[in-house]
Parts: C-alpha cells; structure tokens; sequence
C-alpha cells in the first residue's frame, strides 16, 4: 500500500476505463504498481457511523474576548441564557477635594455577535457582587461559575439590540451608589487595589427573568466595557468635569471574568446528559444530534467497523474519505443561524478531549457548509477525513477514540445546531464517503 502511494501520478482516465465501479467526481492519484496491475476503484457509502450527543460538565467562559448577556426561549434547547461578571478597578484613586459629584453610568459596547431574534426588547439589569471571585478549582473560570450578588439594581436599561451599531449603551447607574463610590475616593478611604477590592468585589450583567428576544456580545476591553464616574470643579467663571473610569481588573490571573450560561428546561433527550461521560446515541434521540456552545453540548461521531474494509480480497489504498452530515431541516432559521464551519477534535472513551484534528498537511480539519444546494433544502457539512481514516486504517491495534464536532467560537457563543444521525434510511443521513483502490486482486 504504501509503494502504491509514494509512486503518484494522475490517471483518472485510466481508471475510469478500468472500473465498472461508481465513482465520484473527486480527483486522485495512484501509483504505478496501482495502474499496472488487475485494478478498481470503488465507492463506499455504507459504513457504519456511530453518532452520540454528549454534554460537558463545564467549559472555560474566563477566556472569552466578549461579554454575552441575553435570554431567549428555544423549543429544543431550553431557556437559554447568559449573564457577565467582572471585577472592576479605577483608573486613578485621587479626586480633588475641591470636586462635586455629578453623575455615574456604566457604558457597553456591541462587538456584532448576536443570536435569536433582535427585534424583541432586552433588559440588563446591573448588580453589585457580595463575594470576591474564587477560582475554586485550576485556573479559569467557567459557564458554571457564581458569585453572589445583591439582588437590588444598581443600573438597569431596556433596550431593542442593534449589535451592528458602532454606538454604546449608556446604562445609568444609582446614584447612593455613586456618591458612596466618590466620597470613598476623594476622601482616600480607598487608595489601592486592595482597599478598593475589599469593598466592591464587582458587578455582574444580568438579563430580565421574563425576557425572551436574544443574546448579544458586548466587548469587555477597557475601551469597550467601562463604569464612569463623573465629577467636576469650579474654577473661575467656568465648571471643569472630569471623571474616572474602572475597567476589567487585569492585574489578577486569571482576570475575574467570565460569562455564566446556562439552559433550563431542554428536551427529555438532553436531560438524561447529566454527566460528561454520558452517550446519548442518536438512535435514542430520534436518529438527531445536538451541538450547543458555551452550554458545553457536542456532537460524538465513530466509525466502529471501519478496518473492515481490508477484507476486500487484494490490496488495498484509501484515496479519499469525506464525512457529510446534513443539518435538520427546519431546525434552524435567520435568527437561529447556522455557521459556516466545525473545529474537529479527538475524544477518548471517557469523552475527554485529547488535541484537535489536523490533516497531513498540517492544517485543520474543519467541517464546511456546503451552500451549493440551498435552494433545495440540501445544506451539510462536508469534513476531508482522508487523513484521519488513513492514520486508523495503518494502526496495528483498533482505536478507542472518537471525533468531537464543536464551533470553533464555542467558548464565546450560544450557537446551537441539530443535526441528522445516520440510522435512516432518507437522503438525509450522515454518510462517510469513502474512495477505495483495490489491485493484484487475484494474488
């Protein structure tokens, strides 16, 4: 196999005249040991692909580049929800003695994602932290994570999301709080870090309990995402307003972020996944798989026989191996997208991720959206497997793992798809398409 493969050369038409076999439109190449020899070239679309949703226990939200705060109610999914915590600290801690007190307001801006529908009214409602952030357990924060908050609002504003807008939302903040905030400034009862962590631990971004509309990220960068306190003095005949602004406490590791997700109420199928180590299989989810970023929700894919295909009598070399894997039709609209591609990885049998997938040529493995039948309601994702079959297909013992199919934004956003399985007997199926060479089928 391997001489068949190092000697390469292009001989499509030859072997389209040697093979009574289907075959599809792909290119490939073979070598002289192959085109010299009692030769074809088969199709296969018959092998067997186990399909299993899984769910993990958390996943890191600290490492988001991007605030998500929203609700919205899906049919399969559940409540699905995102709230921001951060830890503030000032710009500066010295406000003149001489400066009066005007006004605070907390300012967000949109950095253009947004999920679900946008023509609905969003609320955010801004509350102060009771407890500092506790990493608890390594070193992230996740979309499980909590930190107590006072219920009371410290701002809050109802809002119809423009997430395309280069303007900021402008959300104003109490003014007990404010004033409590400069006096503790001015009068340097606070004058560092410490001191000021001590007594605001931070805020955290929470959307309305009765809102259903969408999910929208806001920047958490200190140009994007800062409280302003604004203060002025008088000097001669004119009034000077200055202000500080606290921004994302960066000078801890890990920054004291992260957005909490979290979805209530999904389907029966969903709520069995109570641990990551659980397999719901497609065939007990009505042959349909389920992906949900930041949630932790993944697609599980195996191909268990696939070593199968060298008991074909003769030698045997793999040209080439697509997995296609259809979206459920109408299971996804223009508020909840789909997106143009798949990250690929490697689980093992305890569903633990163990690297992503790369080809040969060193670059990713990606699952692409195929746009080319749209009109047809035939959209799937089309992922290059040639060199991760090829890889199992040489091992001297069978593998235990399995591909994870995920977002490659999955840690900073809430898309969610559902996908076919592959136990039906429709065109909708997920199929691996495999493109097999056999020669010296006689010795």
């Amino acid at each position: 196999m391997k001489k068949a493969i190092g000697l390469i050369c292009l001989i499509i038409g030859f072997l389209i005249s040697c093979s009574d076999d289907t075959l599809n439109t792909s290119d490939f190449v073979a070598g002289e040991v192959f085109t010299s020899s009692n030769s074809r070239v088969i199709n296969i679309d018959t092998m067997t692909i186990e399909m299993a949703t899984i769910k993990f226990d958390s996943i890191i939200t600290s490492t988001a580049d991007r605030m998500l705060i929203g609700k919205y109610n899906d049919d399969v999914f559940g409540k699905t929800q995102s709230a921001s915590y951060m830890g503030l600290l000032p710009s500066e801690y010295t406000i003149d003695t001489e400066a009066k007190y005007d006004s605070i307001a907390f300012y967000i801006k949109y950095d253009g994602y947004y999920y679900n529908d946008t023509l609905n009214t969003n609320t955010i409602h801004i509350k102060q932290l009771n407890d500092n952030f506790d990493v608890g357990r390594g070193d992230n924060y996740y979309n499980t994570s909590n930190v107590t908050y006072n219920e009371n609002d410290l701002g809050f504003i109802s809002y119809i999301p423009r997430p395309f807008s280069s303007d900021s939302l402008e959300i104003k903040i109490d003014d007990d709080f404010g004033n409590t905030l400069f006096d503790d400034l001015q009068k340097k009862l606070i004058t560092n870090n410490e001191e000021f962590l001590n007594k605001y631990k931070g805020v955290a971004f929470v959307p309305g309990e009765d809102d259903n509309g969408s999910v929208i990220g806001f920047g958490k960068s200190s140009e994007t995402c800062y409280l302003r306190l604004y203060h002025s003095t008088s000097e001669a005949d004119d009034i000077v307003q200055s202000y500080i602004d606290f921004t994302l406490n960066t000078t801890e590791t890990p920054n004291p972020f992260f957005n909490q997700i979290k979805a209530t109420e999904p389907i029966d199928y969903l709520q069995t996944l109570t641990n990551s180590e659980i397999d719901l299989n497609s065939i007990d989810s009505d042959n349909k798989t389920f992906i949900q970023s930041g949630i932790g929700i993944a697609t599980k894919i195996s191909f268990p026989y696939l070593k199968s295909i060298q008991n074909i009598q003769g030698k045997g070399t793999l040209l080439n191996a697509v997995l296609k894997i259809k979206p459920v039709t109408g299971s996804y609209n223009d508020n909840l997208m789909l997106r143009d591609n798949f990250s690929v990885y490697t689980v093992d049998k305890n569903n633990d991720l163990i690297q992503q997938l790369y080809q040969n040529s060193g670059s990713e493995v990606d699952g692409i959206l195929n746009y080319e039948s749209e009109e047809f309601n035939e959209l799937y994702y089309e992922i290059p497997l040639t060199s991760y079959i090829e890889s199992i297909l040489t091992a001297d013992t069978n593998t235990t793992e399995s591909l994870l199919l995920i977002p490659s934004t999955y840690s900073t956003t809430i898309d969610r798809f559902i996908l076919n399985g592959s136990n039906t007997t429709t065109n909708n199926k997920t199929t691996l398409e495999i493109t097999y060479a056999i020669y010296d089928e006689n010795n």
